[in-house]
């Protein structure tokens, strides 16, 4: 990637795609919400593998080379004018592999407490009560404790980035991570921003956290999906206090698992902001 490739990764539900539509403020930036590089990457692994007979003709330069041209396709029209930030909760947990093809590579992992990651997506279905959502399969049935089960579980789509951000803190590449704190984003939008801008080495770029663009792509995809609203960012960035909508016991059950509040868990190599 000639002017260079970073990732977003991280919890869903934790400022992704606020993040994204503040560094596309940036003229030299190129940012989103879930790009289909993620899904290409993992099927060309497939058919790479053994699972394909021909694989045999295929050594890992070879790998690596179809690997590296997925990145290359999809930016094609992009990555010679600007920086590329690929946004997918799966490249925390594939870091050996991001670590070879782009060596100067960074992944911004956003987080935020697992309770208020569950609490907005059950906040979510239920603003959308005549909708199906495709987070559950679009089923008709379930309750806040089953629906919590499925997001949490290690499949699920709470689970799985969860599991894969602690994947990526305690493994051998920890130092190409900056964990972003939700709140920190909604509060000093521009104190993280400038973070983000160190810890990438890019000059810092003027951003107006007051008046946001809006994507119409993201609304189409959330309609899609059932779930509109899901990658929703408001006009302006703006820190909101609510009361839960789950359970006292189903609360304090995620809400043990910010890992990265306690400085004793959080590798010395790993920034947080």
């Amino acid at each position: 990637m000639q002017n260079g490739i970073h990732f977003i990764s991280g919890l869903p539900r934790a400022g992704s795609t606020l993040l994204a539509a503040l560094l596309r403020q940036n003229p030299r930036f190129s940012a989103g919400m879930t790009s289909p590089v993620g899904s290409l990457f993992n099927a060309m692994l497939r058919e790479t593998s053994q699972h394909n007979e021909t694989a045999v003709f295929i050594d890992d330069d070879l790998r690596e080379r179809l690997l590296r041209g997925v990145f290359e396709a999809c930016y094609h029209d992009i990555h010679p004018r600007q920086v590329v930030f690929d946004t997918n909760r799966q490249w925390t947990a594939k870091l050996p592999a991001l670590s070879r093809l782009f060596p100067q590579a960074k992944v911004i992992c956003c987080v935020r407490n697992p309770a208020w990651v569950v609490d907005s997506i059950e906040s979510l279905i239920r603003r959308n009560a005549f909708e199906l959502s495709g987070i559950f399969g679009y089923e008709p049935g379930g309750t806040v404790y089953s629906r919590a089960e499925g997001l949490s579980g290690g499949t699920g789509m709470v689970g799985f980035a969860f599991n894969a951000l602690r994947e990526a803190v305690y493994g051998e590449h920890a130092d190409r991570l900056l964990l972003v704190r939700y709140e920190s984003l909604t509060t000093n939008p521009l104190g993280t921003l400038a973070a983000i801008y160190a810890f990438i080495g890019e000059e810092l770029h003027a951003h107006d956290p007051g008046h946001i663009e809006p994507c119409y792509d993201m609304v189409e995809f959330d309609l899609r999906l059932g779930t509109p609203g899901l990658h929703h960012v408001g006009s302006s960035v703006r820190a909101r206090e609510r009361q839960t909508v789950l359970p006292p016991d189903l609360f304090t059950r995620f809400q043990r698992d910010a890992f990265w509040e306690d400085p004793s868990l959080l590798p010395t190599k790993v920034r947080l902001v």
